[in-house]
């Protein structure tokens, strides 16, 4: 790179979890820096999270934790040119792009969900996650296999 890499800003925590990875799910979910918008639908989903999910030891904060693992990817695939051919070679993720891939694909398929409400098709997305179902955890599956299918490149990787 050219410049120096830009410092990582602190994230403040959120106002009724006090979790920091909160305030980067919303800031994912945000759409025209309407950041109370955001907070609302995500608070909203929590709470029909809190009515809805099955076992009685865990909290929606912890159901929305465990979903969010569930989506993380451990490995892609990266294009690489190698001799005028181009290559599909699978590479570890580092910890931080997990994270963000999680939210960003959990949020997408939230959003081509059928319901009525953001915050509605939100939480029918953490719980199906939590659970190990639904599109985000299929999209996993599909990167993992991909990475998978292309192992015979990993070589070509450094």
């Amino acid at each position: 790179m050219r410049k120096r890499a830009a410092k990582k800003r602190p994230l403040l925590p959120d106002p009724k979890f006090n979790d920091q990875l909160v305030t980067r799910f919303v800031n994912n979910l945000m759409w025209d820096g309407k950041k109370s918008t955001a907070f609302k639908v995500f608070y909203d989903a929590m709470e029909i999270v809190e009515t809805k999910k099955n076992n009685d030891e865990k909290t929606s904060l912890e159901v929305w934790k465990d979903a969010l693992t569930n989506v993380m990817p451990h490995v892609e695939v990266r294009s690489r040119r190698v001799g005028g051919a181009t290559f599909q070679i699978p590479m570890q993720i580092r910890p931080d792009r997990k994270i963000s891939m999680a939210m960003k694909w959990m949020i997408l398929y939230a959003r081509r969900r059928n319901e009525k409400s953001m915050s509605g098709k939100l939480a029918s997305e953490i719980l199906a996650a939590a659970k190990e179902e639904g599109a985000a955890v299929k999209k996993r599956m599909d990167t993992h296999k991909m990475a998978e299918a292309n192992k015979a490149f990993s070589h070509f990787r450094f």
